[in-house]
């Protein structure tokens, strides 16, 4: 479905407890031009046939309660592709947490077995779309040589959903890998994403994820237990990083002049050929291989500059901006984000509650880390201050890695 620049699904990658909901909110006043996905992509890494997380691995019944345990990765696209049919003329923006594409703890990434393209014989039905046609290893309801395994089913939010399958857990998958890609999606379907980031410090998106997993709040989301895998930080970099590699974000980076080459020449105190750095240069690179600008958000900048970051953002990805987008207080703006919200219980209250994006009356006063340290214990006690400082830690590189190229206001 090859489409101009402008036209393609918006995907804002981010990680967990980024400010990424109320960001969201901000598109979902635009009903009539835009149709919005809400993280569709953790039904199959969490409760699907292809699931990449091992948090219900052990409670089936968990997974068969959740309404996706026979999601996959093809089917969440078959979703996406619907709804653009179905909303023809709007341009679609989904809002995923990143890692939900790849398998936790660094592993090696293959395919997906629901997105594996199946070759076809000389002189038979050449390769199929991989989104509308893959077939799974007996995974997507059909088994290799597209035989029924079940039946089709649909899910809570109308998917049509894989066969049953069970026995041990489904990652590593027997399917090939691609070179460089850290993700279980096909470059071929990731080419069909105009991509963004939304980022925000380690130290304020780890406790705020941390408070979900622990009561009270663990009986309302269901997480029961703190896992620093899902901090999200290594993955949004190592998947920039192959974005850029592979020329589908860049080189030139959103507000900035600087292509994203010398803003890491920058960082190291030189430019690309090891000379000072120009910033007369010209805004962008003309070439065919140019791929979309380089868009990053910080969480906590957009919040001290709503309004001209969400201006911003909007003139990068092809949105028209008006600043009506980030008011929503009114009765029919709260049912739709609430029923959009609803199968991750307690994790957005504070985005379903909200009337707008408003900036902060005051700006947040620095804090040191022995500060951090004594607000996690306070909040926390030592054994999860613990934890939180150590996956901080562990993340900071990262984050600071993306900083970089965060859009300036």
């Amino acid at each position: 479905m090859a489409q101009s620049q402008n036209q393609k699904p918006i995907f804002v990658a981010t990680h967990p407890r980024a400010c990424s909901t109320a960001f969201e909110r901000v598109f979902m006043t635009q009903r009539d031009t835009i149709q919005c996905i809400h993280e569709p992509f953790g039904d199959a890494f969490y409760y699907g046939p292809e699931r990449l997380s091992d948090r219900y691995e052990a409670d089936e019944a968990g997974r068969e309660a959740s309404g996706f345990a026979h999601s996959t990765f093809k089917t969440i696209l078959d979703r996406i592709e619907r709804e653009g049919r179905e909303n023809e003329g709007k341009r679609i923006f989904i809002k995923d947490i990143l890692h939900y594409l790849l398998p936790p703890h660094s592993k090696k990434a293959s395919i997906a077995p629901s997105l594996h393209r199946i070759k076809r014989g000389v002189g038979t039905e050449s390769e199929e779309t991989l989104a509308s046609k893959a077939v799974g290893n007996g995974v997507n309801g059909v088994d290799a040589n597209g035989h029924s395994t079940g039946g089709e089913k649909k899910s809570s939010n109308g998917e049509a959903v894989a066969g049953k399958k069970g026995g041990k857990a489904p990652y590593p998958y027997s399917t090939p890998s691609e070179p460089g890609n850290p993700t279980v999606m096909p470059k071929e379907l990731l080419q069909d994403f105009h991509f963004a980031f939304l980022i925000r410090d380690p130290h304020y998106s780890v406790p705020s994820y941390y408070r979900c997993t622990i009561p009270p709040l663990d009986s309302v989301t269901g997480f029961s237990y703190y896992d620093p895998a899902e901090a999200g930080y290594d993955e949004m970099r190592r998947f920039f990083e192959y974005l850029r590699r592979e020329r589908m974000i860049g080189p030139h980076v959103a507000t900035r002049e600087q292509d994203a080459s010398d803003i890491l020449a920058l960082a190291n105190g030189n430019g690309s050929n090891g000379s000072a750095v120009s910033h007369q240069k010209p805004v962008g690179k003309p070439g065919a291989q140019v791929g979309v600008e380089i868009c990053v958000v910080d969480a906590d900048e957009m919040l001290d500059s709503p309004a001209a970051m969400m201006e911003a953002f909007c003139r990068s990805v092809g949105i028209d901006y008006t600043p009506e987008m980030l008011n929503w207080d009114s009765e029919g703006a709260h049912g739709y984000a609430k029923e959009a919200f609803e199968k991750w219980k307690g994790f957005h209250n504070d985005a379903i509650d909200s009337k707008g994006l408003t900036a902060r009356k005051h700006p947040r006063a620095p804090k040191s880390e022995e500060q951090f340290d004594a607000e996690w214990r306070e909040k926390y006690g030592e054994e999860g201050a613990a934890l939180i400082r150590k996956t901080v830690d562990a993340n900071m590189a990262d984050y600071l890695f993306l900083k970089q190229f965060a859009m300036k206001v």
